[in-house]
């Protein structure tokens, strides 16, 4: 018998990055794979011709396959970059097999911060985002500090598609809502597509 999930948020996401720490190499390997395969046939990221992701870390399902894909497609590539003065705000920059990353104060690598890289929000056309947990009503679970929160707050305007991924075990029943949570419209997994609207 499965045990209860935590209702509370912190308690929660300790429990889920456990569990996606727990995946071991080769499960983690065969993941990746997958998940690029769905994405790249999944239809706004197959039309899509800028699409920001974002670079694992914490057991998150590994993104560079999918990158490395979207690449072969002529697709152009897009990271965050924590904002320099507008804290828990984020930046995207272009990615290329060029770019030279460097870890940010949070560990995570990412692109040098040059303004003739950068693109707006509403240049982009899908926004692939992190997630610890989703629901089955789309609610998204982040680490805690509401950077994608924020970059997602107005994603309608600036008109781009936000789309989680997430290894199945991440997925839960019903998630604690915040006000700022912004629900998500589709979430991949490496087995399946989930959407909502």
């Amino acid at each position: 018998m499965s045990q209860p999930l935590p209702l509370d948020r912190h308690a929660l996401r300790q429990h889920l990055r456990h569990l996606r720490r727990a995946l071991t190499d080769k499960q983690q390997v065969q993941a990746a794979d997958l998940l690029a395969e769905h994405a790249v046939n999944f239809a706004p990221v197959a039309r899509a011709a800028r699409i920001a992701l974002f670079l694992s870390v914490d057991g998150e399902l590994n993104t560079r396959p999918l990158i490395a894909k979207l690449w072969q497609m002529n697709k152009q590539v897009y990271l965050p970059v924590l904002h320099p003065f507008a804290a828990g705000h984020l930046l995207f920059l272009c990615y290329t097999p060029e770019t030279v990353l460097t870890p940010n104060k949070l560990r995570i690598p990412e692109p040098p911060l040059d303004i003739r890289q950068l693109t707006p929000l509403d240049r982009l056309d899908v926004m692939m985002v992190p997630l610890v947990a989703f629901d089955r009503d789309g609610q998204r679970l982040g680490m805690g500090g509401g950077f994608y929160d924020r970059t997602l707050q107005n994603w309608r305007q600036h008109g781009f598609l936000p789309v989680g991924l997430a290894h199945e075990c991440q997925q839960v029943e019903r998630l604690p809502v915040a006000e700022w949570d912004v629900p998500l419209t589709a979430v991949l997994t490496p087995s399946r597509l989930w959407q909502w609207e």
